[in-house]
């Protein structure tokens, strides 16, 4: 799974992240984002082709089926970042792997959420 900073890093050519893209692509496994994370950094430049690449490579999760959910999260743990929330409970409903640039706020957020968690990497 990679948030917002995972696809910055891509963006940027991150040696090691392209390398986890890859090796997920030859597992087969689902490199998951969530919508709301695309949105926070998609802008549609021609810049942003490595990013396109990378998410033509990703599973999209989608917001509105845990828009509730979300928002409780948020309201359990006073947080008003709904792309962080988003991500925590994307990630603890399967991640094996968070791949972030902010794993503070992030563990916080899915300790919070009383389930299963993922290994978080900094990136």
């Amino acid at each position: 799974m990679l948030d917002a900073g995972a696809l910055i890093a891509l963006e940027r050519h991150d040696r090691a992240l392209w390398a986890a893209l890859k090796l997920a692509a030859i597992r087969n496994v689902d490199v998951i984002v969530p919508s709301t994370v695309v949105a926070q950094v998609w802008r549609g430049s021609h810049a942003q082709a490595n990013l396109a690449r990378a998410l033509d490579q990703c599973v999209i999760a989608a917001f509105d089926p845990l828009a509730r959910r979300i928002g409780e999260l948020c309201g359990r743990t006073k947080t008003s970042d709904v792309c962080d929330a988003h991500v925590a409970l994307v990630a603890v409903a399967g991640a094996d792997v968070l791949y972030t640039s902010d794993p503070t706020d992030l563990r916080r957020l899915i300790a919070a959420c009383h389930s299963r968690t993922p290994t978080i990497v900094r990136c």
